[in-house]
């Protein structure tokens, strides 16, 4: 079965390979699972939603006390991650308020593949916003493969990986425009890059690394080429594009 909905303002899409009537059925209950995952996090972490306890908590109405453990786990994940990458990720934005999606997002893949898998489905793939975490094998039995997308003609793929129970997280301003900042400046823009892919065995850790890569800038693939276990494929403002050492790993033949 494969479904998409839009929750958290995008397009999130379960794809569970089922052969027999009793095994769809049983990959639709699950998926409908998963799906509501993702509401209750948009409902908890959005930032756009007044009654969210991410808004309460911006507006000084939720004391910390009264976090819930989601809240608390998501915002210890953020300080872990802020002082591996020397403070390239950093929820605070402009205004100074909490915002923590450049790691609920990967958390979120992550707990509704966690879910599916739970339930005894060995082959599937989640992809929220063209974030994935590929599990298994695709119908036709064969590794999942994704494309990643030409920043500059948004309709073409500029590179196809094969995610062999992989993941694929990517950062860019060509769709949202300028809402990644260097949090050592956050007065200046990143135009320097365009486009940074991380690929790895877990959405989370890609994820995680691909928005404070990005926030590097140009220095941003220099990072994941020293983390273990990611690789990572970015593209500048001249379109050129460079990439770690491993990627090759995960090219598409």
């Amino acid at each position: 079965m494969k479904e998409t909905r839009i929750i958290m303002g995008m397009p999130i899409t379960m794809n569970i390979p089922a052969g027999d009537r009793p095994l769809r059925q049983a990959a639709v209950k699950i998926a409908e699972k998963a799906f509501d995952h993702f509401v209750s996090v948009d409902n908890r972490f959005s930032t756009y939603k007044y009654d969210s306890e991410m808004s309460r908590i911006n507006r000084g109405e939720h004391a910390e006390d009264e976090w819930s453990d989601e809240m608390k786990e998501i915002i210890k994940l953020c300080e872990n991650t802020k002082k591996d990458t020397d403070g390239y990720f950093d929820i605070v934005d402009r205004q100074g308020k909490l915002d923590p999606s450049g790691i609920v997002k990967g958390w979120a893949i992550r707990n509704a593949a966690d879910i599916i898998r739970s339930a005894g489905f060995g082959n599937f793939l989640v992809d929220a916003g063209g974030d994935i975490q590929a599990v298994g094998k695709n119908e036709d039995g064969r590794p999942w493969t994704v494309g990643i997308r030409d920043p500059f003609k948004q309709d073409e793929i500029v590179k196809k990986v094969v995610l062999d129970n992989a993941a694929i997280a990517t950062s860019g301003t060509y769709i949202r425009g300028q809402h990644i900042y260097d949090p050592k400046d956050k007065t200046a823009d990143i135009t320097d890059i365009v486009s940074l892919t991380v690929v790895g065995d877990d959405i989370y850790e890609a994820d995680r690394f691909a928005t404070a890569a990005f926030a590097m800038g140009k220095a941003g693939i220099d990072l994941i080429e020293r983390l273990p276990g990611l690789e990572g494929y970015m593209i500048d403002r001249e379109g050129i594009a460079t990439m770690t050492t491993g990627f090759y790993n995960y090219e598409a033949p």
